[in-house]
């Protein structure tokens, strides 16, 4: 025999056995798949189980919030201008006071 014939015996056997470890993965890899999917059809209806000692939800179709009702007019009066505007320079002032306490601690 020549040498070039036994390396080609080689790689020949080789790529048999390379040929039959793909189709073991592929078997493996659907059989894994088709488990998966099987699995996966079924988790909705194990999300849907709850345990024994827990309350019952009542289950409410399409109960989404009311967006476009407005809520109801209210009761109080609004405030008054110049009671807003008094409130308004008191808050200015306790800032004012704050902005300089601050800069005096630096």
């Amino acid at each position: 025999m020549l040498p070039g014939a036994v390396l080609w015996d080689e790689v020949g056997i080789s790529l048999v056995f390379a040929l039959r470890d793909l189709q073991k993965s592929r078997r493996i890899c659907g059989v894994l798949l088709m488990a998966a999917l099987a699995l996966g059809g079924c988790s909705s209806q194990l999300a849907d189980m709850t345990p024994s000692d827990a309350q019952a939800h009542p289950r409410e179709a399409g109960s989404y919030l009311p967006v476009h009702d407005l809520p109801p007019d209210r009761g109080q009066v609004v405030m008054p201008p110049d009671q807003r505007a008094k409130i308004e320079a008191e808050l200015a002032a306790a800032r004012d006071r704050q902005a300089v306490a601050t800069k005096d601690a630096k």
